[in-house]
């Protein structure tokens, strides 16, 4: 179906200069099947807003209409975070597991922000030069660990500059906030009804700032603390390496406690031997590096995300990893964290001579995990440093704040305490930090609080952004 639009939207202001206006066209959207009841669509958007009227670049998007049209309230805009998440996932969960009021009365739509997946992706390193970089990173720090990853992280923004020069400049989070402002007037919706996970929660910070007026709804589960996220970043950062490693032990004491399957009466001395004996015998498969001790300890912040329903499994691959082989040996995959470095470098600033001072002291904090992250070629959200000091370009999209989105309607946000990746305390700071923010904390385990608690969390967030019906406050989620 072929969306009839306006051929232009009102003045869209630039953040930082109050006086600077800009015009951009409303992307036109033919929407088509794409299997299982998907619909999808390309919409072409200014590549720099600060000249609407030049080069486009095109952006993906996917759709499931309302199951029940007669009840539809309009659009509900998703984004699964990352930086660099591709959101077909996350709506195929939502369309599978969420709540049946949100795919009986939203459309659900998505769309890979610039940079990622079916959006002009950013590309950087070839897997096997990424994989060349972790083959020198080690689980401790050692002598020539600051200087091999500043060379890193040297290699790694040259290759985004040879790859993806032309796009590196307009990747940030404003540029993707004013793309989500031409897409809510495509689908023709009057307000902004969006869920955000994760860094969807600093795009969803960021547009009820630039365009308070047209929020109807935002639920933003795992939040950023948006002024330390972006003016702050060493500050941040650490935060996450502190809420990895409190998880990873947390872990720990399960494992001892239940007697699972992985070290006996000792998994962290377990876990840190083996991390040393991969380091010294790193796998190796026809003479192909696979892994070693810092993409094994990688792997396994990763699969911390997923709960205390996931321990079970990764004692399992623990238990793999020290017989050499399974799913936490094997280098990340480049395509994800190249966009997740790169969105991140064009929305933080980080004070070269700052950085040595900054690994060390994470790696003093966080000494099981904190190494094999800090001194490793650029990798997962709190391991940028080396790469954004080095930084080749200036960011035509970063956005510094304000953030208490003054004048927006109520914004839910969702924390959960023991969450590794965006810890609560950052999502307690947004909720405060937002004149309209309510706080709804999950007393858990995992990523984000939606996925981890489907009978509390996830029908309070169906209910606020249906109805716009808020738990009292106070409220904490326990299932």
């Amino acid at each position: 179906m072929k969306l009839l639009v306006p051929a232009l939207v009102s003045a869209l202001l630039i953040s930082g200069s109050p006086a600077a206006h800009a015009t951009a066209a409303v992307p036109s959207l033919t929407w088509t099947d794409c299997q299982d009841g998907f619909e999808c669509a390309t919409a072409e958007v200014p590549l720099d807003h600060r000249n609407p009227s030049g080069e486009k670049i095109r952006l993906g998007l996917t759709r499931k209409p309302a199951a029940d049209p007669s009840r539809r309230i309009g659009s509900l805009f998703v984004n699964p975070g990352g930086p660099g998440g591709s959101v077909d996932a996350m709506m195929s969960y939502l369309v599978a597991s969420g709540p049946a009021e949100l795919r009986d009365r939203f459309d659900i739509v998505g769309f890979d922000p610039r940079g990622v997946g079916r959006s002009q992706p950013i590309a950087c390193q070839t897997q096997d030069e990424y994989a060349a970089e972790w083959a020198k990173a080690s689980s401790r720090p050692r002598g020539g660990s600051f200087d091999s990853a500043l060379r890193s992280g040297r290699k790694f923004t040259d290759a985004c500059s040879r790859q993806s020069g032309k796009l590196l400049p307009f990747v940030g989070t404003e540029y993707v906030v004013r793309d989500m402002e031409l897409l809510r007037r495509a689908v023709g919706d009057e307000k902004l009804t969006y869920f955000g996970v994760s860094y969807g929660t600093y795009i969803g910070t960021v547009y009820a700032n630039l365009f308070p007026g047209k929020v109807r709804a935002l639920a933003l589960d795992g939040g950023y603390d948006p002024h330390t996220y972006a003016n702050r970043p060493y500050e941040y950062d650490l935060g996450q390496y502190k809420a990895v490693e409190s998880a990873l032990g947390r872990f720990f004491d399960w494992c001892e406690r239940t007697r699972c399957e992985f070290g006996g009466d000792d998994p962290r001395s377990a876990f840190m031997a083996l991390q040393d004996a991969l380091d010294g015998d790193p796998v190796i498969d026809n003479g192909r590096f696979v892994g070693n001790g810092a993409t094994l300890t990688f792997n396994v912040q990763a699969s911390l995300g997923g709960g205390e329903l996931a321990w079970p499994f990764l004692a399992e691959a623990l238990v793999d990893a020290q017989n050499r082989t399974g799913v936490l040996l094997p280098v990340p995959e480049v395509g994800f964290l190249s966009a997740n470095t790169v969105v991140e470098c064009a929305d933080r600033t980080f004070p070269r001579g700052q950085l040595e001072a900054r690994l060390a002291i994470a790696s003093r904090i966080a000494p099981v995990t904190g190494p094999a992250l800090a001194y490793a070629v650029p990798n997962y959200d709190h391991a940028h440093a080396t790469a954004c000091t080095q930084w080749p370009v200036k960011s035509q999209s970063r956005y510094t704040g304000p953030f208490s989105a003054a004048g927006a309607p109520p914004i839910l946000v969702v924390g959960n305490t023991g969450d590794p990746d965006t810890p609560y305390r950052d999502s307690v700071a947004l909720a405060s930090t937002l004149r309209s923010g309510h706080l709804l904390t999950y007393r858990g385990e995992g990523h984000t609080g939606f996925t981890q608690s489907q009978k509390c969390v996830a029908e309070k967030v169906a209910a606020y952004l249906t109805e716009g019906s808020l738990p009292p406050r106070g409220t904490v989620c326990d299932d």
